[in-house]
């Protein structure tokens, strides 16, 4: 089944990153259009896939992980403002029926992502 999900490890700690906000927005020619809000379990993972049945199309999207406030959060001790605060992820689903994994890895001074399965 086409479905795109995600997960957040905080590199700092070394432990997948409960309580993160991702917002996920659809891109279309320069408009961009909140899809939905989540925020990570203990797992680091969203409790269910971003997109998936209907409402899973193939277009440019942007995933926004909340970085600055997790860490806060947790006590890290971050300038003001934070190195990284928010981080945008913008990638493309060309699969119509394809299952598209966009994790997060970050700590308070660098982040990465790729194409997990």
């Amino acid at each position: 089944m086409a479905r795109l999900s995600t997960h957040v490890l905080d590199t700092h700690s070394g432990k997948p990153a409960e309580g993160v906000t991702i917002d996920l927005y659809a891109l279309s020619n320069g408009a961009e259009r909140l899809i939905k809000t989540e925020v990570t379990n203990a797992d680091g993972r969203t409790n269910a896939p971003l997109l998936t049945g209907d409402d899973y199309r193939p277009g440019v999207y942007e995933l926004r992980f909340h970085m600055g406030d997790y860490f806060r959060a947790r006590g890290v001790d971050l300038p003001d403002p934070p190195f990284v605060d928010i981080a945008p992820i913008r990638f493309g689903m060309a699969d119509a029926d394809g299952h598209y994994h966009v994790p997060l890895l970050a700590s308070p001074w660098a982040y990465s992502t790729y194409r997990g399965s």
